[in-house]
């Protein structure tokens, strides 16, 4: 039985990442997963694949406009064969990269389904029946998650779907009904109500990407309205039945009012379910929450001690930048090198739907709710002169500052490429910085990250291009 420093499961951006790291420190490492490809879900079947049709709808979206710039494009159409030709080909030349990245770091990767069958050892399942085993010094657990169903709501895989199925379509449905409304909903109802679906988006709660800044949710409310996007809030779905070539659905109100919605599809957008399941973690004396999840200590620790767990399968934010952080954490932890635990506040979250949304920090509400005495500053992107240039005036870029030392506590943003500008402000909050400081950074000009300045000037009350 071959022995190994280091035994990672699963190699989404958590696990192969730790695994990466665990290889550049010179401990002999192994990787086990279960998919024929590397990367995991974020590369297969969710971060990578989903921005693809978004850059191919956000092209859709510049061609229906380019005559407000001068730019004459007819007979411009969606070919779905061909977007979907443009998205298999990312994510295979992502896995393939991947894979390299194995090959270059040295490190073993066994093709199987891992289970822990004692303290050290991992048992692989692989096709055909066959089945192996390795022991590692230390484990990573990174088996990632997978779309939640609801349990009166069955899957068919055609007329009611997760995300998975929405990234193979052949042709965009007539008529889309979007159950949830967070990050991973309000992204296929941006791609596919452009692809020429006629897209209603449902979601529970009394807002749209809940987990947002008030100002930002109402902000992309109107502007996704507006883009022709039925949006019902503080409703939730009854029942959902497939009758025919359609879904017949019932949804309540929170008035207690009931409407029967017809669409050709249903996507169940309602979060993600960690795999934990079958791995052999109770026998070993790592429990399970009432959801599935493992706990950890700050440094990723399970409660068998050489044993960690890192990504979706714990109750930290359901992001790929957030598993990989975890990795690395994890790795460091083990080998003895100066670790550091993770501060969530200061992970960034983004939306990629048009506009875009990012945050980073507490949000206003959530900051006064800390009891912090808050100071906001606010700068639309209609003021400034970049945005005007991409005729992407929508939105703005909120920072909220506590009142004494005006350090930054979050910062909110809604509009052209916030995606990429929220970096900047991951940074500021990373290294503690004020509303001055920020300020008073030099941002070049014109460009999309002066809207970040002019916001910290406006919690300064000296706002200049407002």
């Amino acid at each position: 039985m071959a022995t190994y420093d280091v035994v990672v499961i699963g190699a989404g951006p958590g696990g192969y990442v730790a695994a990466i790291r665990a290889a550049q420190l010179g401990l002999s490492t192994a990787l086990v997963e279960k998919d024929s490809k590397l990367g995991g879900t974020c590369l297969l079947r969710g971060c990578i694949p989903t921005k693809a049709l978004l850059h191919s709808a956000d092209l859709l979206s510049e061609f229906a406009h380019s005559k407000d710039f001068g730019v004459l494009a007819e007979g411009v159409r969606l070919d779905m064969a061909l977007v979907q030709k443009a998205r298999a080909k990312v994510v295979d030349r992502s896995a393939a990269g991947v894979a390299y990245l194995m090959k270059q770091n040295k490190i073993e990767v066994h093709q199987g389904r891992a289970a822990l069958s004692g303290p050290h050892t991992v048992s692989i399942a692989g096709e055909g029946g066959s089945s192996s085993s390795i022991d590692g010094r230390f484990i990573i657990v990174a088996t990632g998650s997978a779309p939640r169903s609801l349990p009166f709501l069955p899957l068919d895989g055609r007329r009611i779907v997760t995300s998975d199925e929405m990234l193979q379509l052949n042709a965009a449905p007539k008529r889309l009904l979007v159950l949830g409304a967070g990050a991973l909903g309000v992204e296929f109802a941006s791609i596919y109500s452009r692809f020429g679906s006629d897209t209603t988006l449902v979601e529970v709660l009394e807002r749209i990407v809940p987990l947002e800044d008030d100002e930002v949710s109402a902000e992309l409310e109107r502007a996704l309205r507006k883009r022709g996007i039925k949006i019902q809030t503080h409703t939730k779905l009854e029942k959902a039945e497939v009758q025919g070539d359609e879904v017949v659905a019932t949804l309540q109100a929170g008035s207690g009012e009931r409407e029967v919605v017809r669409a050709d599809m249903l996507l169940v957008a309602v979060g993600r379910a960690p795999l934990t399941a079958n791995l052999g973690l109770e026998a070993l004396g790592i429990e399970r929450d009432a959801g599935g999840y493992v706990a950890i200590d700050p440094y990723m620790r399970t409660a068998v001690p050489h044993i960690y767990a890192i990504g979706d399968i714990v109750r930290t934010p359901w992001l790929a930048h957030v598993a990989s952080a975890e990795g690395l954490l994890a790795i460091d932890h083990l080998a003895g090198r100066p670790a550091h635990p993770l501060n969530y506040r200061h992970m960034p979250s983004c939306t990629y739907c048009e506009p875009q949304v990012a945050s980073v920090g507490y949000t206003e509400a959530a900051a006064r709710a800390a009891g912090y005495d808050v100071k906001v500053g606010k700068f639309p992107f209609s003021a400034l002169g970049k945005a005007r240039i991409l005729g992407a005036t929508e939105g703005f870029v909120k920072v909220v500052a506590e009142a004494r030392y005006n350090e930054v506590l979050g910062v909110h943003m809604i509009g052209p490429q916030v995606t990429d500008l929220i970096a900047e402000a991951g940074l500021g909050l990373e290294l503690e910085v004020t509303a001055e400081e920020l300020a008073h950074t030099v941002h070049a000009h014109p460009t999309l990250p002066e809207a970040v300045a002019e916001a910290a000037h406006a919690v300064l009350g000296r706002a200049i291009h407002l």
